[in-house]
């Protein structure tokens, strides 16, 4: 899985976003940019030995992704939690559970969810936006 994101030149700087994830930071280079969003979410994830790799696209399109996907699925999850201003009960209650435990798991990346099932948990999340696969070519 990779995460969809954007660099653009704004002033003498490079701005760089991961959208879905609400991580914005900058840099002089655009291979700075690179350098500061991996950095980012590495430190914001803040597990030993997670690492963010970002692809290059054309243009202002570029990819992340990590080797440890239970861990980037659980922060994305955390992230569009934080987003929307919900509470682990608050979300448990969307998605009709009697325990948060149950939601807490796919965010501590104790289970990392079906396609079906995360689907259901970002439309609990955030009910009112749409999520989109898109099919990129593998570096």
């Amino acid at each position: 899985m990779r995460l969809a994101g954007r660099v653009f030149k704004v002033s003498k700087y490079w701005a760089i976003e991961v959208p879905i994830l609400g991580v914005v930071t900058q840099g002089h280079t655009k291979k700075e940019a690179y350098e500061m969003i991996a950095d980012a979410i590495e430190s914001l994830v803040n597990k030993k030995g997670f690492k963010v790799e970002v692809f290059p696209g054309k243009g202002h399109y570029f990819e992340l992704g990590s080797p440890d996907l239970s861990t980037l699925t659980a922060f994305l999850l955390r992230r569009q939690r934080m987003k929307q201003g919900l509470t682990l009960v608050e979300v448990s209650k969307r998605l009709g559970a009697k325990s948060h435990n149950t939601y807490a798991r796919y965010e501590q990346g104790k289970s990392i969810p079906s396609i079906e099932k995360f689907s259901k948990l970002l439309s609990a999340l955030s009910p009112d936006n749409d999520f989109v696969l898109v099919e990129s070519q593998s570096n």
